[in-house]
């Protein structure tokens, strides 16, 4: 059984990293999904696909995995570049504003 060990992203709808700080194994579908010609749903006979674990670190996933004997891919986090700018939130009310006011 396949599974991949990795640290999700920050989701596109918030800018604070909560949820992306823990690592995360998932198992590989052995199955692939079908559609139900009556419904139109897409259904899998594969259980495994639901199961999500979480982990406090690599480590500690990695070593779940080596228990279990689980053949297992880690995929390292891409660094996040920081956004940080000299007067912060806060310039866009200063008072001592060089520019017009453009909003």
């Amino acid at each position: 059984m396949n599974a991949r060990i990795y640290r999700p992203a920050k989701t596109a709808m918030s800018s604070g990293l909560g949820k992306s700080q823990d690592w995360v194994l998932e198992f590989a579908p052995e199955t692939a999904r079908e559609v139900d010609p009556l419904m139109g749903w897409t259904s899998s006979s594969d259980t495994q696909a639901q199961v999500r674990l979480t982990f406090d670190t690599r480590d500690a996933a990695e070593a779940y995995a080596r228990d279990k004997g689980l053949d297992y891919v880690v995929i390292d986090p891409k660094p996040r570049k920081p956004v940080i700018r000299a007067g912060g939130y806060g310039e866009n009310f200063a008072t001592n504003r060089r520019g017009a006011w453009t909003h």
